[in-house]
C-alpha cells in the first residue's frame, strides 16, 4: 500500500438494459392513468423490465462485462466491486459476490452498498477512496435495479415511475488535474418512512407479512419526496461546485438522476445550463434507481456528447433520505506510471 494520493477517474462506462420495453399505453390497460398524465407529471413514456427469472446480478454481470471490454481491464485486475442495489438477489450473500464470481474476478473484494436512488454516487466515492490512497488499482462499481419485482403494479402512482437496468463503471487513477474534483454525500434518517420497502426486514419479518400486501411493495409519499428532490439537487450540486474550486459557468455537463423532468428542470435552472448540456433519458426507462446515473453516462459517453476535458456534475437523491453529488474533469486515460 503506498501513500501517495493518486487522481482519481473513471477509465470506462458499461450499460444494460432489459429487452422488455412497458409503454405508458400498457399502463393505461392496468391501471387508471394516461399517456398525457403520466408525461406531464413526470416526463415519463416507458420503462424497461427484467424478464421472468432475469434477477439484478444477471443485469449486473452484462453491464459490468461492457465496461470491462471497453476500459480494456481484465476482470481478474479488479481489485474491489461495489454494488449499488435496492433490490439485491437476495440480503446475503451480496450480489457483489454473485457478480464476482460470475465475471471470475477472483482477487477483488466485494460487496453490496444501500443508499437506494443515491446508491451509484455513495459506491464511486468509497471505491475512488481506495483508489486515491493507493491500496487498490481498479475498482468496478456497479448501480442495477430490478424495481419491476417490488412494484405495486395496482399502485398508479408508483407503478408508472420505476425501470429495471444497469450500469457500470471501471475507476482508475488518472492524470492529476482530471477525474473526480469532489464529492458531497449527505443524509436525513428522519425522511425514512417517505419511501421505504418495509417488509422481509427485521421490523416486519416475511413470516410475518401477508402475501399480497403494500408492505411487499415500494411506498412513496411523492408530494414530499419531490419538495425534498428539488432541495436536494440543488444544495447538493451547489456544494459539490464549491468543493471543486470551480464556478457553475465550467460545467460543461450534469448528468441528473433520472426521477422527474421537474426536478432535473430546476437543477438545469440552478446551475445556469442549457438544455443540451442536460443529459436526459428517463423519457426511455423511468426511474431506474441506482442504475439511472451510471446508464445516463454511458451512452453520452457512447454516443460522443461528453468529450475529453469536460467537466461533469452528476447528482442525484433517493431514499434514507439520502443525496449524493460529484464534479469531474472527463479522462479516460489511464495514469500509466504510479508512484
Amino acid at each position: 500500500m503506498h501513500s501517495t494520493q493518486h487522481a482519481v477517474g473513471i477509465l470506462s462506462t458499461g450499460r444494460y438494459l432489459p429487452d422488455k420495453v412497458i409503454t405508458n399505453a400498457d399502463l393505461e390497460k392496468m391501471v387508471d392513468t394516461s399517456d398525457e398524465w403520466i408525461v406531464t407529471r413526470t416526463g415519463i413514456r416507458e420503462r424497461r423490465m427484467a424478464a421472468e427469472g432475469e434477477t439484478t446480478s444477471d443485469l449486473a454481470v452484462k453491464a459490468a462485462q461492457n465496461a470491462l471490454n471497453k476500459a480494456g481491464v481484465s476482470a481478474e485486475q479488479l481489485d474491489l466491486i461495489i454494488i449499488a442495489t435496492a433490490t439485491p438477489d437476495m440480503f446475503f450473500p451480496s450480489t457483489a459476490c454473485l457478480v464476482q464470481e460470475r465475471i471470475g474476478a477472483k482477487k477483488a473484494a466485494a460487496f453490496d452498498l444501500s443508499a437506494a436512488c443515491s446508491g451509484f454516487l455513495y459506491g464511486t466515492s468509497v471505491a475512488a477512496q481506495f483508489i486515491k490512497n493507493g491500496m487498490y488499482r481498479y475498482a468496478l462499481v456497479i448501480g442495477v435495479e430490478t424495481l419491476s419485482k417490488i412494484v405495486d403494479w395496482t399502485d398508479r402512482n408508483t407503478c408508472v415511475l420505476f425501470g429495471d437496468g444497469a450500469g457500470a463503471v471501471v475507476l482508475g487513477p488518472v492524470e492529476e488535474g482530471m477525474g473526480f474534483l469532489s464529492f458531497e454525500l449527505g443524509a436525513d434518517g428522519s425522511g425514512a418512512e417517505l419511501l421505504k420497502l418495509e417488509a422481509g426486514g427485521s421490523r416486519k419479518p416475511v413470516a410475518t407479512v401477508e402475501p399480497g400486501s403494500r408492505d411487499n411493495y415500494v411506498h412513496m409519499a411523492g408530494s414530499e419526496v419531490f419538495k425534498f428532490a428539488v432541495r436536494a439537487m440543488n444544495t447538493a450540486s451547489d456544494n459539490a461546485v464549491a468543493k471543486a474550486g470551480i464556478t457553475k459557468e465550467q460545467v460543461d455537463f450534469l448528468v441528473p438522476h433520472q426521477a422527474n423532468l421537474r426536478i432535473i428542470d430546476s437543477a438545469v435552472k440552478r446551475l445556469g445550463l442549457r438544455d443540451d448540456k442536460v443529459v436526459i433519458n428517463l423519457n426511455k426507462y423511468g426511474n431506474m434507481s441506482s442504475a439511472s446515473i451510471p446508464v445516463a453516462l454511458d451512452e453520452a459517453v457512447s454516443e460522443g456528447r461528453i468529450k475529453e476535458g469536460d467537466t461533469l456534475v452528476l447528482v442525484g437523491f433517493g431514499g434514507g433520505l439520502t443525496w449524493g453529488a460529484s464534479v469531474m474533469k472527463w479522462s479516460t486515460a489511464e495514469k500509466k506510471e504510479v508512484e
